[in-house]
């Protein structure tokens, strides 16, 4: 039992069945054939073969979803015949699915298949015993599997993903009115101009069973089948780039003897297939090393590029990759309409249907002599007042830079343990930025606060850096209505500070953050502000934050991953706010230095 993988279902003998009772809950556009719930088919059947269309029907193992009912509907596939896991359906449910579509129907029907034996004999005896019923039929096979060494093989070339490319091509063909002879045709043509080679990182499994085969944590396998089949190919896992460039040289390697043959200048389509559990950034980077190896290297136009899950293999990690030469018919056909829900279009700019690179936009930036807030500068500081405000933050940035480990050890009983590291990311990258000698010509504050502020969201990430980023463009928004940088605007612009990262973080004093320490600087201020002198003031304000940052150990956590944490392993002062003291009174002994 320990070696079973664990899926989410009820019984394994019921799971196909109830896969698509599910799917037809949810689009009710669809429908099962009475008596066969493993036919889903449209359900607008009658009226559409009264129009004197062609019908289509796609069919396999299931295992592959979306694959295949996911690509029945208008301007796709009539008709799709499941059979049960990476199992071909039965010639009777097949024919049953043939009279259905194609009985009384002079249009006839058109099926499409995968190539793997057990389909071909199944979907054989059913297209012949409907013939002799007078059923008129045709067969096209989906054989697209570029990985094979050799020709010596009775079973010939697998069907992958391309059939995604057939169905969309076959079904648009059929919607337009186009005859079954003709359709047959050109999808016949158009099953030369498809390849596909696929990789995995991790197996697949069926439910109820284990792995179907093994790859060690540093393996992947190039040229697998969709069910688990072994590939052309085993190696240490590669990076995307290497691995994406391995799959179209052997692609089109002339020494394979199912090489697909491209020439500088072609048109081709593009389709990055999750085989089951790729992440969508695993798919755009695999996209993008594909896009920019075909036409840098390759010498041919993405003019279509698809990616998503069109025919998976289970919970399989891995892709394949699809390549289809286009013509002006093919490329009509990928970018007409489809209800059928698993079909994708891509997002291209209006009046446009050929992919390209799009240039990044560049934004009109308003003359900051508009007037409104862009108007105002704030206070104007002194080249000496300037200059030590600098000094002071190189002063907090160096404290922050020294506790680092002391940070990070606070935060290991309480959150990941990188506090420290965080705040000294962006300490470090703060000292950078004040070297450049177009800060030091400012002398404006509310720039250099907001320099701050962008630092802090660029390099330290997370929470950490949204706070102080939040904090610091709050402040310099308030010192930007201040005529002077006098106790009382420093300590509006704190008070607006700490109003901004409590509405948007959702923090309040005595939650245990770093708001705890701020805000008992600010009440000091507050109360002292009018009856001190300036250094009286904020030494006072200081040694409150100090105060409250080490009484944070006594406060239940209300924010943050401390939140998480059981309160008996709270034993030490939040870090956040013990870095608040450290920063600030590395200020304070900056100024008590100059005095």
């Amino acid at each position: 039992m320990s070696g079973k993988t664990k899926k989410l279902i009820n019984k394994v003998e019921d799971c196909v069945d109830e896969s698509i009772d599910g799917y037809i809950a949810v689009n009710p556009g669809l429908c099962t054939l009475s008596g066969h719930k493993r036919i889903i088919i449209r359900s607008d059947l009658e009226k559409f073969k009264k129009s004197n269309r062609v019908t289509t029907i796609i069919g396999g193992g299931s295992g592959h979803e979306p694959s295949f009912m996911g690509f029945v509907g208008d301007g796709m596939m009539t008709c799709a015949v499941h059979g049960s896991l990476f199992a071909s359906p039965a010639p009777s449910t097949i024919l049953a699915a043939l009279r259905a579509v194609g009985s009384n129907h002079p249009a006839g029907v058109l099926v499409l298949i995968n190539n793997y034996t057990g389909d071909r004999l199944n979907f054989g005896i059913a297209v012949e015993r409907a013939r002799i019923e007078g059923i008129k039929t045709e067969i096209v096979i989906n054989a697209d599997d570029c990985s094979i060494h050799t020709k010596d093989k009775t079973a010939g070339r697998r069907g992958l993903s391309g059939c995604i490319f057939l169905m969309k091509i076959v079904g648009n063909l059929a919607e337009k009115g186009e005859s079954l002879e003709y359709i047959k045709q050109f999808s016949t043509e158009t099953t030369a101009q498809i390849a596909t080679m696929g990789v995995c990182w991790s197996p697949c499994s069926l439910p109820g069973g284990s792995p179907i085969f093994h790859l060690g944590p540093d393996e992947m396998e190039l040229g697998l089948g969709i069910h688990g089949e072994a590939g052309v190919k085993r190696l240490k896992i590669q990076s995307a780039h290497d691995t994406v460039v391995q799959i179209l040289t052997h692609m089109l390697n002339s020494e394979n003897p199912f090489c697909f043959s491209l020439n500088k200048g072609d048109k081709v389509a593009l389709l990055i297939n999750n085989l089951g559990s790729a992440s969508d950034i695993e798919l755009n980077i695999a996209a993008n090393e594909a896009i920019m190896h075909l036409e840098k290297h390759i010498g041919v136009s993405v003019e279509r590029a698809y990616a998503g899950r069109y025919v998976t293999s289970q919970e399989m990690a891995g892709l394949s990759i699809t390549l289809m030469i286009l013509n002006e018919l093919r490329s009509q056909c990928l970018d007409e309409d489809t209800r059928a829900v698993s079909w994708v279009k891509p997002l291209l700019p209006n009046s446009c249907s050929a992919r390209f690179m799009p240039e990044p936009l560049e934004l009109l930036t308003c003359d900051k002599k508009d007037g409104g807030s862009s108007s105002l500068t704030g206070p104007q500081m002194s080249q000496d007042d300037f200059d030590h405000l600098l000094f002071a933050i190189r002063k907090a940035c160096e404290a922050l830079l020294k506790n680092k480990e002391l940070l990070n050890s606070l935060d290991s009983g309480s959150g990941d343990g990188d506090c420290g590291s965080t705040l000294a990311r962006g300490a470090d990258a703060i000292l950078k930025k004040l070297s450049t000698k177009e800060l030091v010509k400012q002398k404006q504050l509310y720039a250099l606060l907001l320099l701050l502020a962008e630092t802090a969201e660029e390099t330290m990430g997370g929470c950490s850096g949204a706070l102080y980023s939040l904090l610091l463009t709050s402040v310099a928004n308030q010192m930007l209505h201040e005529s002077s940088c006098d106790t009382e605007s420093w300590m509006r612009s704190l008070k607006s500070g700490l109003n901004t990262i409590t509405r948007y973080g959702g923090a309040e004093p005595g939650d245990r953050t770093m708001i705890d320490p701020l805000n008992a600087a600010w009440k000091t201020l507050n109360e002292l502000v009018k009856s001190s002198d300036k250094m009286q003031c904020w030494t006072a304000a200081v040694q409150a934050a100090e105060a409250e940052a080490e009484r944070t150990v006594q406060m239940v956590a209300r924010a943050g991953r401390a939140s998480y944490v059981n309160r008996d392993q709270l034993n030490q002062p939040d870090p956040g706010a013990k870095a608040v003291s450290f920063w600030m009174r590395a200020i304070l002994d900056s100024y008590a230095e100059k005095k």
